[in-house]
């Protein structure tokens, strides 16, 4: 198989008796074209948008969760999670000396010039998680790079909430 394709797929045989759910379409090769870029009006009109909803989401009462069992709950209380409030961390932390494999928890990527939350994730493991490949490094790579490109302001930075996932 080409190596400059993108988009194929080996054929993978079909079982005995088995129907093909698509019989008539035929893969095409794509070949490899220039990275697209978002322009800056695509971003701006991208962030207020987000921007928009996440404060639609901090003015909104939270729906009502009910249980089936009076159970206590074990960690606290998601709806009053703020990320925007939590401690700030060094984007770079998986690189600082650490003792211990670091603790469960969530954590946020925030772009504090704009009060947007770009990422939510949860880890079982805080001082290991991000070491090697974390497709969120990209992403928080390439908003900075398009920040950056059109001379718009931006800050990202990494908060966590220890102890509160599970």
């Amino acid at each position: 198989m080409d190596n400059q394709l993108i988009g194929t797929l080996p054929a993978i045989p079909l079982e005995p008796n088995q129907l093909n759910l698509f019989p008539s379409v035929t893969p095409t090769p794509a070949l490899l074209t220039e990275a697209l870029v978002m322009n800056q009006d695509a971003l701006v009109r991208w962030k207020a948008q987000i921007l928009d909803y996440q404060k639609w989401v901090r003015e909104s009462k939270p729906p009502e969760q009910t249980a089936l069992f009076d159970i206590a709950p074990k960690h606290c209380d998601p709806d009053r999670i703020d990320p925007l409030q939590l401690s700030v961390r060094s984007l770079c932390f998986w690189r600082m000396p650490a003792d211990s494999p670091g603790d469960v928890c969530l954590y946020f990527i925030v772009d504090s010039a704009a009060s947007l939350v770009l990422y939510v994730g949860e880890t079982c493991r805080s001082n290991k998680r991000w070491q090697g490949i974390h497709a969120c490094k990209d992403y928080i790579a390439s908003y900075q790079d398009l920040h950056y490109r059109y001379g718009l302001l931006s800050s990202s930075q990494r908060r966590i909430l220890v102890g509160c996932s599970g």
